[in-house]
């Protein structure tokens, strides 16, 4: 039984990065919907259905958890599947996702009291990180901007340079517009780690900078501890395989970029 890691393309790459960084000893299966990404733009109802697709595809090769690294998925699709998919269905099983342990790491900072979310805009318009922050920590404010031109200039290879740049300050300018006093700064996108330093350099450097892999995947090491009953079904292999519903050389070609080494990949129907 595997841990499977699934997202709508190749952002979540960066959360697998990191748990695997802090749990290698797992065996590993990553699912990227390339063909139908990006999830953004589209409803609930499609963003559920694909999301139900990747789950109980997943959860057919053998995965005893899934953990979808995709905040579209996240905030559209997590709860629903817990409660109607799961009980019935697959009660041995669990599906967790990423906004819930972004948001309770905001909500152990003590001293900040103005927090902003880069994100894409679909993240943004579900008020999903909002609502989750109002149950843990009213007395925070939070800023959300839409980042929506940082995903193509990320996936086209623009990690640092003039362009991107640019909009960076373009994206810092809308935060401090809302509130000069920010002092943290959460990405809310799995693709924006790729371009942390060109962020940092925008950012004034009295603003902490939280990233989500650095966040989920110390959250899934405690789930586990916690939860021995599904930890003790997890294989010890130290394997991860990769799958795309799209081309696999454009999958390869970008998941090496993520993960700094070259991985084969297969292609697989939902």
């Amino acid at each position: 039984m595997r841990i499977g890691v699934f997202d709508s393309g190749f952002g979540g790459l960066t959360i697998y990065r990191s748990i695997h960084a802090r749990l290698p000893r797992y065996d590993f299966v990553y699912l990227g919907d390339n063909a139908r990404t990006p999830y953004g733009q589209r409803s609930f109802e499609a963003v559920h259905k694909f999301t139900r697709e990747a789950v109980r595809f997943l959860f057919a090769r053998d995965c005893a958890l899934v953990i979808i690294a995709c905040n579209t998925s996240s905030a559209k699709a997590l709860r629903t599947i817990q409660q109607q998919l799961l009980p019935g269905a697959f009660p041995d099983r669990r599906v967790l996702g990423i906004i819930r342990p972004s948001i309770e790491a905001v909500a152990r900072l003590e001293k900040q009291k103005r927090v902003a979310l880069w994100a894409t805009p679909g993240t943004v318009l579900s008020q999903s990180y909002a609502l989750e922050l109002a149950k843990l920590r009213s007395d925070l404010r939070l800023i959300q901007v839409a980042c929506p031109l940082l995903v193509p200039l990320i996936e086209n290879g623009e990690l640092s340079g003039n362009g991107l740049e640019y909009f960076l300050r373009k994206y810092w300018e809308h935060t401090v517009d809302q509130s000069r006093q920010v002092d943290t700064l959460l990405l809310a996108c799995t693709h924006y780690p790729l371009i942390l330093e060109s962020i940092r350099a925008v950012v004034p450097s009295d603003v902490r900078i939280l990233v989500q892999g650095e966040i989920v995947a110390p959250s899934l090491e405690d789930y586990l501890k916690r939860h021995p009953e599904i930890e003790s079904r997890l294989t010890r292999g130290g394997a991860s395989e990769f799958l795309t519903t799209d081309r696999t050389d454009a999958f390869e070609r970008l998941a090496a970029l993520f993960l700094g080494h070259p991985v084969a990949s297969e292609r697989v129907e939902l």
